[in-house]
């Protein structure tokens, strides 16, 4: 549906020529998804690597921060709870949802928590409201109004938001690798991005990002299975080979060096470490029911384009763009925010990353499988898993957007401007504001005003209505003295 059917199914493992393998494969439908369990494994892989950083960078943003007491969460319990959050989350993502999309704290979420909700409580005053959040959630599902606001999105706008993912997830790649980066706002610049880190390309980290990007293309158009991983693992080793060499200091928050002891043991100290209704006491009940509303929001549809993304590039909805049994995955993504705050690694949502292995042929949920089981590998041998240097693994994230743009973007009805224009407005806000939320927010707002200038005001569903209200007074707020 939105990826050329020959990076999808490449020759050797033709669906029609996959065995069975019994229990497993009627479980988890593998078969009758069009995957084998070679594929499955290898997305699970790809995923993984794919969104590793996660480990270290999730413990760097909290750890950082200091609640209003001027405690700090330790960084060893943080990759503790991280690590076991996600394995957790992304296994329950896997057997009961039955769908590739890997969990892990959230990026954004994380950082509200850190800068704005522990600077004016306790950690287990903020991580409590992470916990009533993710509550919150799991009743919207539970009522059935998660799943009518999906529902009730237009078929092109749902295309623009799985375009808009795949322009995010190429920024994301392109700044991560260090291949694009930020310049400083000392500059005094109109231009916010620059190539490289001083407008040139230098060092050794960015030439493994340009080798990994150029090798993952080159086996995605020769139609190689396992394209991605292979790539992945090929660059590491590289890498690790130029550090040796070379002793490079730029690479980032993983340095690609074998460690001494790659064996760590994990301290479980921060888990249950939550006050769910003790933050409220500190900055009172509307500041708290606003700081509760921002993290639902975000969470919410976050996971709500991601998990239309992810699942639309894995041709797991059927043709009006709807996915079956979409409200388990749902519910599990509630269950997953909820868990964040309980782990005190803050709200657990859905990875975009995930597309990586739906880009290496993963289908079903037996890739989570996979992923979650290297994440709980990863609570022993966390030194080994983030020795994975971002250039190594970001290439398939760029591989990955291109192809979620080649096969999405002549789905959307171009001729209608009112579903033309809000489409557009998605695709382009979610890599500019570097928001997967921001992207929805302001292509569900741009719908609705358009369709009413245009008459056409019967034409617009009631959730529509109701979630643009919502995100215009979540922009409003600042203007409002609300924040």
């Amino acid at each position: 549906m939105s990826t050329p059917a020959s990076t999808k199914a490449p020759a050797p493992e033709q669906p029609g020529a996959t065995p069975a393998y019994g229990a497993l494969d009627r479980y988890f439908k593998i078969s009758e998804r069009g995957s084998t369990l070679a594929r499955e494994v290898r997305g699970g892989f790809a995923t993984f690597f794919a969104m590793a950083y996660i480990i270290v960078l999730n413990p760097i943003i909290l750890g950082s921060a200091k609640d209003m007491y001027g405690h700090q969460l330790d960084h060893g319990q943080l990759v503790t709870a991280t690590v076991i959050t996600a394995a957790f989350t992304t296994l329950l993502m896997g057997v009961i949802g039955n769908v590739p999309i890997a969990l892990a704290a959230g990026l954004g979420v994380n950082s509200v928590v850190a800068l704005q909700l522990a600077p004016r409580m306790s950690w287990p005053d903020a991580m409590g409201m992470v916990v009533l959040a993710g509550l919150i959630v799991m009743l919207l599902v539970a009522s059935g109004l998660r799943e009518r606001v999906m529902n009730a999105v237009p078929y092109s706008l749902r295309k623009a938001i799985s375009i808009g993912i795949g322009l995010f997830i190429m920024l994301i790649g392109l700044v991560d690798s260090g291949f694009v980066t930020r310049i400083p706002d000392a500059a005094q610049t109109t231009v916010p991005l620059q190539l490289g880190a001083d407008g040139h390309l230098n060092g050794w980290p960015v030439l493994v990002f340009i080798l990994g990007a150029l090798l993952t293309l080159a086996l995605i158009v020769r139609k190689v299975s396992g394209a991605i991983l292979i790539s992945i693992v090929a660059m590491t080793v590289l890498s690790l080979i130029i550090n040796a060499v070379a002793h490079v200091t730029t690479w980032g928050l993983a340095v690609p060096t074998w460690p001494g002891n790659p064996v760590s043991t994990p301290d479980f100290g921060l888990l249950g470490k939550v006050s769910l209704f003790g933050g409220f006491g500190k900055v009172g009940l509307l500041t708290g029911i606003l700081f509760v509303f921002t993290v639902l929001l975000s969470c919410f549809f976050d996971a709500m384009g991601t998990i239309m993304g992810v699942s639309d590039e894995a041709k797991l909805t059927d043709a009006q763009g709807y996915m079956p049994g979409i409200n388990k995955v749902l519910f599990i993504d509630g269950v997953a925010v909820a868990a964040g705050g309980a782990s005190s690694s803050s709200a657990t949502t859905c990875f975009v990353e995930s597309t990586a292995g739906v880009g290496e042929g993963a289908r079903t949920g037996f890739a989570n499988v996979v992923t979650g089981a290297l994440f709980a590998v990863a609570l022993f041998l966390t030194p080994v898993a983030t020795m994975v240097p971002s250039q190594a693994a970001t290439p398939a994230l760029l591989a990955v957007g291109f192809l979620i743009l080649a096969g999405s973007v002549k789905e959307i009805d171009w001729a209608d401007y009112t579903l033309a224009i809000p489409a557009f407005v998605t695709m382009v806000m979610m890599p500019f504001t570097y928001s997967i939320t921001n992207g929805i927010g302001m292509g569900f707002i741009t719908f609705v005003l358009l369709r009413l200038a245009a008459g056409r005001a019967k034409e617009i569903p009631v959730a529509m209505y109701v979630v643009s209200a919502v995100f215009a007074f979540y922009y409003l707020m600042p203007a409002l003295g609300l924040t």
